[in-house]
């Protein structure tokens, strides 16, 4: 069994700069992650746009050069990757953590590949990994996604998108552009107000004109082979469809947070509980970084606003954690 000073879950920017700041202290590390290095960037679409600069996307001061005035995310994965390679960080990739258990000496890690000791933990895992589901009839069938990647597979479609968020009005315009016959079903009765500025004229054009079709104040009852059933303010309605994209929205894995001990807010955001000064969590010595703390909020934290939290985190090791 592997003794650790600290045990980081999640290879994320945040995850990276916590190991960063481990690294600086000559304190024993690793991050252990489920899927690829910044899996979640990863498994963004192909073409995505931060709506940040490249600036507000670095850690632990190291620039991050971008060929645009908002970096893309091939340019994010190529700039996360050489901060982890070129640092030698301690990295143990496709290890998913199992059990996380508080004993007297710090913490039991297991996972499924090995068991780890560790005085402190890190939690830094994002929200990516659980959609939002529709819970609808249908949703099962194989034509339905709730992760878009790029739109060629969609051409000469009909396609459902649902959502009017960035990820929806992005996969909505791109399908658009590569020859899909595209159809948004919005719950609310507008365009989302966070959609990028620079994207949102483009959606609303595209939606006056006709060249993509939206219902608003609607929502899906039931998917079928061939149809999509609408429930919409003029009564229920079929539209011929091939495939159905689920923009829904993510949700950070309470299960596993619930299991290691975390407590939550009861007011339905299921905010975790940390120290907003230390990023310590209710159980002492497990600390949570980034997205993560947002709970159901997951508009709250972003990589920009909560790559801050790798220091906080270090500075409150370094300064009352005498055993480490």
């Amino acid at each position: 069994m592997k003794d650790l000073d600290v045990l980081i879950i999640g290879a994320g920017p945040i995850g990276i700069a916590c190991a960063l700041e481990c690294k600086k202290r000559g304190w024993e590390y690793t991050i252990i992650e489920k899927g690829a290095l910044t899996n979640s960037l990863f498994n963004y679409p192909l073409n995505m746009t931060f709506f940040s600069t490249s600036e507000k996307l670095e850690i632990d001061d190291i620039p991050f050069i971008s060929n645009n005035p908002k970096p893309t995310r091939n340019e994010a994965l190529e700039y996360y990757r050489r901060v982890s390679t070129s640092n030698n960080l301690n990295i143990k990739l496709y290890e998913k953590v199992i059990d996380i258990s508080k004993t007297k000496a710090g913490f039991i890690i297991e996972s499924d590949k090995a068991h780890y000791q560790s005085k402190k933990v890190i939690i830094a895992t994002g929200f990516y990994d659980i959609p939002n589901l529709l819970n609808v009839p249908g949703e099962d069938l194989p034509k339905v996604f709730h992760y878009y990647k790029e739109a060629h597979p969609f051409t000469l479609q009909n396609i459902a998108v649902v959502g009017a968020s960035n990820s929806s009005v992005d996969a909505a315009l791109e399908i658009y552009r590569k020859g899909g016959n595209v159809t948004m079903i919005v719950r609310g009765d507008a365009i989302g107000d966070r959609v990028k500025y620079w994207v949102k004229p483009d959606i609303l054009n595209r939606i006056e004109e006709g060249s993509i079709k939206v219902y608003f104040n609607s929502e899906i009852k039931k998917i079928t082979p061939s149809e999509v059933i609408l429930t919409t303010p003029n009564g229920e309605k079929a539209i011929d469809n091939d495939y159905v994209i689920a923009l829904t929205g993510y949700k950070p894995n309470f299960k596993f947070l619930e299991k290691a001990g975390i407590e939550f807010s009861e007011d339905g955001k299921s905010i975790p509980n940390y120290n907003s000064k230390t990023m310590e969590s209710n159980i002492e010595g497990l600390y949570l970084a980034g997205v993560i703390c947002g709970g159901k909020e997951t508009h709250k934290w972003f990589i920009e606003n909560s790559r801050i939290h790798a220091k906080m985190i270090a500075e409150h090791l370094e300064q009352n954690m005498s055993d480490v």
